[in-house]
């Protein structure tokens, strides 16, 4: 079956480029620049998916250009909202600037990251 894809709601634009439920969980897609201006929708978004206690959340970022650190602690804050209802919180795809963020700011070690979205939505 394939995963229904959802209309967004029209305060979730920009950064937030898709939201996608699925039998394992939630996926979203983020793109562009995530920074101090457009990290309160995506801190939104990603809390919201948190209160539903999917069984999983992915977050794609293979479309996101620039990720400053207010956007990684809201990576960090979605992770721990999402880990406290007992779920799964994974980033996957992202690029080369995005991965040097992840890897300078230590979170590498600390946040799940898989090459493709199907490996985070395979993951064990």
């Amino acid at each position: 079956m394939m995963p229904a894809r959802e209309p967004l709601d029209p305060v979730l634009v920009g950064p937030v480029d898709g939201i996608e439920r699925h039998d394992r969980g939630a996926t979203v897609r983020l793109a562009g620049e995530l920074d101090l201006f457009s990290v309160p929708i995506v801190r939104k978004a990603l809390l919201e998916l948190a209160a539903e206690r999917p069984g999983r959340l992915v977050i794609d970022l293979s479309a996101v250009e620039f990720i400053d650190s207010t956007a990684l602690g809201a990576l960090v804050e979605a992770k721990r909202q999402i880990e406290s209802a007992g779920s799964r919180f994974l980033l996957a795809a992202p690029g080369s600037h995005v991965r040097r963020a992840l890897s300078i700011s230590g979170l590498d070690r600390h946040l799940g990251i898989t090459d493709s979205v199907e490996q985070a939505l395979e993951a064990e």
